[in-house]
């Protein structure tokens, strides 16, 4: 079943915090479509305006500027909501090391302060982005829940304490929480700039603008990279998960293993980007990033089992699909 069958009650609102980011926005965007009523709330800083104005003007969106670090923001943005899909977050591991209290700001206490303000408002289910940083530097594969590693950034702290609050919000207060712990998801409005961008977006766009694309260390690290579609399905399975699923957490990928310099070989044949000799551009190599994690492949059996998550987009579909789009969109 994909997500286009699911339904929920009528007139339910969906809170979607981050919701001009780019896993947000998809949200918005999915969620109206199934014909429900959204609330975004986003503080722009590193959500775009033009995410959120995609929807502004239809008659089940609202918009809502504010930072989930203020309390009452979010007990207010939180009035009425049936469920809450909670995205708002600072991402990139190396930015997490330069600004560690930040990160401890807007990741952990932001989050608290939206369970805290999902309680105050009886929310039905609060679902929330985790992340496959927590399993640390556990070396074997495929990364399983309950057999994590030494952390290895401020970022994977962060995601971490989250997923340990939620958990006594289900325990204590009886809020169901439902973490999704994301394997480098990829999509339609990824952003492609910026010193932290992520690695496929980041890849396309320098290569269709005949840029030479920087791989740190040797490429030969591997991701389970998720397309977008299969994000949504989870979150809003997440939605209609038992009280018994509730305050566990779960891998959300597709469950496969890409190494990033055959992504950056296929991505160049692709889009027929060759050097001077008519052969494929070769990548330029710098030193790794602190704080990465080498290898990364999920088990995905226990969101199958208690969320009833069935990804149907592998990363060769959802790789045609995130190329076409930037080819238009860039």
């Amino acid at each position: 079943m994909s997500y286009n069958d699911i339904r929920f009650p009528e007139e339910s609102l969906f809170l979607i915090t981050g919701g001009a980011g780019f896993i947000g926005s998809n949200l918005c965007e999915a969620v109206l479509k199934l014909g429900y009523r959204v609330r975004c709330l986003d503080d722009l800083s590193t959500g775009k305006q033009e995410n959120a104005g995609l929807f502004l003007g239809h008659p089940r969106y609202e918009f809502i500027k504010g930072d989930i670090k203020d309390l009452q923001v979010c007990i207010e943005a939180c009035r009425d909501a049936d469920f809450v899909l909670h995205q708002a977050a600072w991402g990139s591991v190396p930015r997490s090391i330069e600004m560690p209290l930040f990160y401890c700001a807007n990741n952990i206490t932001g989050t608290l302060n939206m369970l805290e303000a999902s309680r105050k408002n009886k929310v039905k289910k609060f679902v929330y982005a985790s992340s496959s940083s927590v399993y640390g530097d556990e070396a074997e594969l495929p990364k399983k829940e309950g057999r994590e590693g030494n952390l290895l950034s401020p970022y994977a702290v962060s995601k971490r304490a989250d997923e340990e609050w939620a958990k006594q919000y289900t325990r204590h207060y009886g809020l169901d929480t439902y973490g999704l712990r994301y394997f480098n998801v990829f999509g339609r409005r990824q952003d492609p700039d910026g010193a932290y961008a992520a690695v496929i977006p980041k890849f396309i766009r320098q290569l269709l603008e005949g840029e030479r694309p920087l791989i740190h260390g040797d490429g030969k690290q591997s991701r389970d990279f998720t397309y977008i579609e299969n994000v949504i399905e989870a979150n809003l399975k997440a939605c209609l998960a038992s009280h018994e699923a509730a305050g566990e957490v779960y891998n959300i990928a597709f469950g496969g293993r890409e190494y990033l310099l055959d992504i950056y070989y296929s991505l160049a044949k692709t889009l027929g980007i060759k050097d001077s000799e008519g052969k494929v551009k070769e990548p330029a190599f710098g030193p790794e990033r602190a704080g990465d994690i080498k290898h990364s492949n999920a088990d995905i059996s226990k969101a199958r089992k208690l969320l009833g998550y069935d990804p149907e987009w592998s990363f060769e579909k959802g790789i045609k699909e995130a190329i076409d789009w930037y080819r238009e969109n860039l």
